[in-house]
C-alpha cells in the first residue's frame, strides 16, 4: 500500500501585465465623480418611493412619538427636580 504525499508543488507567480498605450493613442481621461454619479442614479431608479399619503402619515407618526417622548421625559425631569428641591435642598 502506497502512501500519498500531501505536499503540493509551489505555485508559480506571474508578474502583472502592464499595458502600454499604443503609439499615437491618447490615454483615457478618468473622471472620478462621473462613475459614482451614475451608480447613484442607477440605485435611485430601484427605490420604491412612498406615496404622498404614506409620507404624510409616517411624518405624523414621527412627530406624535417625538412629542410623547418629550412630554414623558419632561415630566420625569420635573418630578426629579421637585424631589431634589424638597428633600435635598431644604434642610430640616
Amino acid at each position: 500500500m502506497a502512501i500519498k504525499s500531501t505536499v503540493r508543488p509551489p505555485r508559480t507567480v506571474r508578474p502583472p501585465v502592464r499595458r502600454t498605450p499604443e503609439a499615437g493613442a491618447r490615454p483615457a481621461i478618468r473622471r472620478p465623480g462621473l462613475g459614482y454619479a451614475r451608480e447613484i442614479y442607477s440605485e435611485l431608479k430601484k427605490v420604491t418611493w412612498p406615496t404622498f399619503q404614506q409620507a404624510r402619515d409616517l411624518t405624523f407618526v414621527v412627530v406624535a412619538v417625538s412629542l410623547a417622548v418629550g412630554v414623558i421625559l419632561g415630566g420625569i425631569d420635573f418630578i426629579f427636580a421637585k424631589f431634589i428641591e424638597v428633600f435635598l435642598l431644604n434642610p430640616l
